[in-house]
């Protein structure tokens, strides 16, 4: 076999070092850490043989305190095109193993080019990250770079998905990136996101605090709500991004994805119709409510641990994907409190922006009462929940399957919000507040006249609960489109969307509403 030409050899020679990264020694360091290397994820992301490195020979170009003397091809970001079951992606892997992967003013341009490249073509941009933050010998040089990012997540979003994965530090301003993108997965082990770090707690405010209580992934996923999905480790995190790309479209200007359903639509929901507690304040569990209804019981839910008096998430019915935005009953007694709302009210924004439709199953008593949540601007926060639906103009369902009281029926999707159908189980109750507090305020003072005036005010409120506590009154005035059988849920929803799917719907012209930020 003849030598292989220079130029063929020098080429390879240079690629086999890009490859290796920061090196085996640095590799190394990175498995011991059960850290997988920016190339071992692309890996295990995408379909094998697809990705095609960009810029894989980029260098910095720092001379700033001896810099120049440390020089690496790739800079540390690994960037490139990919399919992922055969839809095209655009990725950016962050590589530890050089310069902890901090961030350089080319290694930003590398991440710069693939969003340019997403945007124009109309393809989700996928960031696995894993770095240090800016690179302090940079200086202002490293800080634009950040900037340049941020711009273009900004005028991403809306128009093609956005995915970040936490799979390691991400400090600093390289947090806002992600804060941006559409959805955050953080790996439970060695994922951490914080604006300041512990060593600032303590110099600023003299408090002691871990990495992981400041910034981990069980506090973004649970407390902050910066997290949507929490994953066991990396393997579990890259699966958990192609299962929610396999419902979302490629662009806003797409559908999202049909998988062939192997569901009968027809299917009868037997056992919805013993699940609803004939005690109105007894508790069930919304969730086998979801799974009931969705293509082979699956529903990929967002945001689990946070905020879960509200159920947001994805699932198929027919094989089509819907978004589903429900209240649940074992937590808070369903009610809407400041972060429901605003989790709620992004996760409906997201629907609308890429054609997904909205299923929204209610069941409601109201909002959550106390200081702590007016002070904190439940005013504020619940109008975003009700901006995010009227603004929504994707197809959208309610059905009601108990309580629907007061101010929280009206954001709740209701016919008034222009939900295009509306549907009630026969346990809805539709009401401006439940029964034993409307009578307490209705006939106060003709309970104190009697001589009875617990029973009168018992009387009363089986009084109220036949005229209103049901979903008829609603029906009668055609704020509720049928009253049906929970048996039948599966199949009326789905041809639901089968009527709207060809809806066309729109808000007047403007450059953007003013949402109660």
């Amino acid at each position: 076999m003849s030598q292989l030409p220079k130029p063929i050899q020098t080429l390879r020679t240079k690629k086999e070092a890009a490859l290796l990264g920061g090196g085996p020694k640095r590799i190394e360091e990175q498995h011991a850490k059960g850290k997988l290397t920016a190339r071992e994820r692309i890996d295990l992301l995408v379909d094998p043989g697809s990705f095609e490195e960009f810029d894989m020979f980029v260098t910095h170009k720092c001379t700033n305190f001896g810099m120049d003397q440390y020089i690496h091809p790739g800079d540390g970001v690994v960037t490139g095109v990919a399919t992922i079951n055969e839809r095209v992606v655009y990725v950016f892997a962050q590589d530890f193993t050089i310069f902890g992967g901090s961030l350089s003013k080319t290694y930003a341009e590398k991440i710069c080019k693939i969003m340019d490249m997403a945007l124009k073509n109309g393809c989700p941009v996928i960031g696995l990250n894993d770095s240090g933050g800016a690179r302090i010998q940079e200086g202002v040089d490293a800080l634009a770079g950040y900037a340049e990012i941020f711009w273009r997540n900004v005028m991403a979003s809306g128009v093609i998905p956005q995915i970040s994965a936490i799979l390691g530090p991400c400090a600093g301003g390289a947090v806002y990136s992600p804060a941006i993108t559409d959805f955050v997965i953080m790996e439970k082990q060695n994922s951490y996101m914080f604006v300041t770090g512990p060593k600032v707690v303590k110099t600023v405010l003299n408090e002691e605090v871990t990495v992981s209580d400041l910034g981990g992934a069980e506090v973004h996923s649970s407390k902050s709500g910066v997290a949507h999905f929490i994953s066991a480790n990396e393997e579990d995190a890259i699966l958990t991004i192609k299962k929610l790309l396999s419902y979302l479209p490629s662009n806003n200007m797409e559908d999202p994805p049909y998988h062939l359903p192997q569901d009968p639509a027809n299917r009868s929901c037997d056992l919805l119709e013993e699940i609803i507690p004939d005690n109105p304040n007894k508790a069930y569990d919304m969730l086998e409510v979801i799974q009931q209804l969705a293509d082979d019981g699956e529903f990929l839910q967002v945001m689990s641990n946070y905020a879960q008096n509200i159920l947001v998430g994805f699932c198929r019915l027919n094989g089509h994907s819907i978004g589903v935005v429900a209240n649940q009953p074992r937590v808070l007694a369903g009610v809407l409190d400041i972060d429901a709302s605003v989790k709620a009210a992004r996760f409906v924004r997201f629907c609308d922006a890429f054609n997904i439709p909205l299923l929204v199953l209610e069941d409601v008593p109201g909002f959550l009462p106390g200081t702590n949540q007016e002070h904190n601007g439940i005013i504020r926060n619940g109008a975003k929940l009700l901006y995010a639906f009227a603004e929504a103009t994707v197809p959208k369902v309610t059905v009601i399957v108990r309580k629907a009281y007061g101010g929280a029926y009206c954001v709740m999707n209701s016919r008034h919000m222009r939900a295009d159908l509306v549907y009630a189980w026969p346990s809805a109750e539709i009401a401006v507040m439940g029964p034993k507090g409307a009578v307490e305020v209705i006939f106060r003072k003709e309970a104190r006249a009697s001589d009875d005036p617990k029973q009168a005010l018992l009387d009363r409120e089986e009084e109220y609960k036949e005229t209103f506590a049901n979903p008829y009154r609603a029906a009668e005035r055609g704020y509720v489109d049928d009253v049906i059988e929970p048996a039948s849920t599966r199949f009326r929803l789905i041809r639901a969307f089968e009527i709207l799917a060809n809806k066309k719907d729109t808000i007047p012209p403007r450059k953007h509403g003013n949402m109660p930020l």
